[in-house]
């Protein structure tokens, strides 16, 4: 059991630093926004899932229930990471198109082509 809150633990951390290299290393601030959010939401989950494990884990050994505690509020946190992280990047990225950032190596722009609403009406 041990072994596998360490390859969860193993596996969030790279994602998280994967998240970091992203961050530096993509060229707009769309794909950098993408690179960070898919990897440190991926991050986090594994993180997490070794948190849960761990206490769930510690609740079966001990039956103290404050490991129990532990466990829901790791899963409030997950649900909760997965709405903030998806909508904070299109929030910025939605405000980074507005103030007129364009994406580097971008070919088409539908968003122009739909007199820059995206069709919707505003």
């Amino acid at each position: 059991m041990n072994a596998l809150i360490g390859l969860l633990l193993g596996v969030g951390i790279v994602f998280n630093f994967l998240a970091t290299v992203a961050l530096y290393r993509f060229p707009d601030v769309y794909s950098r926004l993408h690179g960070t959010t898919k990897c440190t939401t991926f991050g986090t989950i594994f993180t997490s899932l070794s948190v849960l494990l761990y206490g769930f884990m510690r609740y079966a050994t001990t039956g103290e229930r404050r490991f129990l505690t532990l466990g829901v509020h790791v899963i409030i946190a997950i649900f909760a990471l997965l709405v903030t992280n998806a909508t904070g990047a299109h929030a910025i990225a939605r405000s980074a198109y507005r103030s007129g950032v364009r994406p580097a190596c971008a070919v088409v722009d539908r968003l122009r082509e739909d007199g820059g609403n995206g069709g919707v009406l505003s």
